[in-house]
């Protein structure tokens, strides 16, 4: 075998952010006096993966980021950022050698982010950022928040003002490309309704999601976040790693964080690099670090690996097992599920010593615990999970000896059980069908209506079976006098509008007439189910159909809204023969 076959095989075998890195950071250090916070540490971010850093607090992450970021200079060390396929080493050898910052080629471009100023960093090096702490401008509104982060082609465009003052046509241009890709980020997070509150007034949760909107307005291709997921419960924890999977999967952005949720790191991440004290004790991928005996033993405060199998410290490990347990399956689903233990009393759905040992080390797991199924935290020894047992009827349930208890503890009053046999015979015999003289049930048919099946859409959609529901009717062109401002619905800014257009969508009484099914379908098509009803467009739609207002529609018609675009416009139906005509506060919409 040769070398160059020598080197494919390696290659093909080598994990992502071998092969492919976007970021390399190599035998980096970082001094504060005489207190090392960073010592000599190496690793790489894969193209296209999620990468997470983490560690105990205090072990230099945040440190980390501040010289890969630029608010830091390294004491010693090198910082490669590339554009472009491949490691690109023979130009990254040449930039060094140079004493450059960067450099571009037909393959891409190479930056040595330790000489580069922060702001270049992220104008040039395309590398984007949170905080741990949230740092929004919070007297501005949302959707200014997002127009600050493109600040740099907006005053290229205005010729640094000149243009701006006098309104000129390239200036005009960029802002209304800066407005859509706001708005983009704005509705892939959620936020686009509230694009006009000042950020300071937005939740915890949507601040979070606000900065990171902020941030991927740079058009980055490296984000990096510090501790997303800190503050946020189950479900906002959920819908972030949702975030992050849409902007890797769709944006083609590598994304590095730091994160102390091992339920969101184990979950989405693609690779993960473990610090303590400054050094780097693991590196793979999730699977492997979270077995990893050092993972262990620095999460627990432990020296040396060996201590791990001392019985003080497998104590502290089934503690931590349990918690993670406890955590996940409460994250799991906000309704009770009782395993089928507990239908007797606490001694029987109690857990003993032996079985609390049993479930941590892995060796069996107790009946108790299969009702639910064995969460994967940081500490899976690689025991496989076990299946959820099937249910049983409540009738079963109820009827089941119980353990360890008096029979009064099960014992129903006759009084109760004889209310409770008649509810449950009124229930069945209601349920049951009507039966003829031979004892047989006589089948009724259910009269069925004739309804007129509504009409196909002119306009076809490839893939229109795969969301659920059913497609509104649309048509290929407006009617005379052209289509109405769909952006006086609040909800539907210019971005949502061409995409209704390209539905077959133009006037109010197109949305009025939606149904269940066709609100469900045109919710998953734009990747919001759920917001069409909430933001009530079909309410909204049958007030402006008839010539009416809402209080939206006229900020709309006054310039207020950034996100609409102000002015009536569009023809109206015609109101059938002998039909009173509606009338609204503001005439024709």
């Amino acid at each position: 075998m040769n070398a160059e076959t020598t080197m494919k095989t390696i290659d093909q075998t080598a994990p992502n952010w071998e092969r492919d890195p976007v970021l390399s950071v190599q035998h980096l250090t970082m001094r504060f006096g005489g207190l090392v916070a960073v010592g000599d540490l190496s690793f790489e971010v894969g193209r296209g993966d999620i990468t997470a850093l983490i560690g105990p607090n205090g072990a230099g992450k945040t440190t980390v980021f501040n010289c890969v970021t630029g608010f830091y200079k390294p004491t010693e060390g090198r910082v490669v950022m590339r554009h472009g396929p491949g490691r690109q080493d023979e130009a990254v050898d040449e930039v060094t050698a140079s004493g450059l910052r960067w450099k571009s080629s037909d393959k891409g471009a190479v930056f040595l982010l330790e000489r580069m100023p922060d702001h270049e960093i992220s104008h040039k090096a395309k590398v984007a950022r949170t905080f741990q702490n949230i740092r929004l401008f919070g007297g501005m509104t949302v959707l200014e928040n997002l127009l600050v982060a493109q600040h740099n082609p907006l005053m290229v465009a205005s010729g640094f003002s000149i243009g701006g003052i006098l309104g000129l046509p390239s200036y005009r241009n960029a802002q209304k490309e800066a407005i859509d890709k706001a708005i983009y980020w704005l509705e892939r997070t959620n936020l686009v309704e509230r694009a006009d509150d000042p950020a300071a007034d937005l939740p915890y949760g949507d601040q979070r999601r606000l900065e990171i909107a902020r941030a991927m307005c740079i058009g980055p291709q490296l984000l990096c976040l510090d501790e997303p997921a800190a503050g946020l419960n189950p479900r906002e924890s959920a819908e972030l790693n949702g975030l992050l999977k849409y902007i890797r999967d769709e944006h083609n952005v590598s994304v590095l964080l730091i994160e102390h949720d091992m339920g969101v790191v184990m979950e989405i991440s693609d690779h993960v690099v473990v610090l303590d004290y400054g050094v780097k004790i693991s590196d793979g991928s999730a699977d492997f670090v979270k077995s990893d005996p050092k993972v262990i033993a620095a999460y627990l405060g432990v020296d040396e690996e060996s201590e791990i199998d001392m019985p003080e410290v497998l104590e502290d490990v089934e503690k931590v097992v349990e918690e993670a347990d406890t955590t996940k399956a409460g994250k799991s689903s906000a309704s009770s599920r009782k395993p089928a233990a507990k239908a007797g009393s606490g001694k029987a759905s109690g857990k003993t010593p032996a079985a609390k040992k049993t479930s941590s080390r892995g060796a069996k797991v107790p009946a108790a615990s299969k009702a639910e199924p064995v969460p994967q935290g940081l500490l899976d020894t690689g025991t496989a999970k076990a299946k959820p047992a099937a249910r049983k009827p409540a009738s079963r349930v109820s009827a089941a000896k119980p353990t360890g208890t008096s029979a009064t503890a099960t014992t129903v009053k006759p009084a109760a059980a004889s209310k409770a046999t008649k509810s449950t015979a009124a229930q069945i015999k209601a349920e049951k069908p009507a039966k003829s003289a031979s004892g047989t049930a006589r089948a009724k048919p259910a009269a069925k209506a004739k309804v007129a099946a509504p009409a196909a859409s002119e306009i076809k959609i490839a893939d229109a079976g795969n969301y659920p529901g059913q497609q509104p009717h649309g048509t290929k062109k407006p009617r005379a006098g052209g289509a109405n401002n769909l952006t006086r619905v609040k909800g539907i800014g210019p971005a949502n509008e061409k995409k209704l257009n390209a539905l077959g969508i133009w006037h109010f009484d197109q949305i009025a007439a939606w149904k269940k099914a066709e609100i469900e379908w045109v919710g998953a098509y734009l990747s919001f189910p759920g917001r069409i009803d909430r933001e009530e467009w079909v309410k909204q739609a049958k007030v402006l159909a008839k010539g009416g207002e809402t209080e939206f529609s006229k900020r709309v018609d006054r310039g207020d809204v950034p996100t609409s675009v102000p002015g009536k416009r569009g023809a109206q139906p015609k109101p059938s023969t002998g039909s009173r005509k509606a009338t609204g506060k503001g005439g024709k919409a």
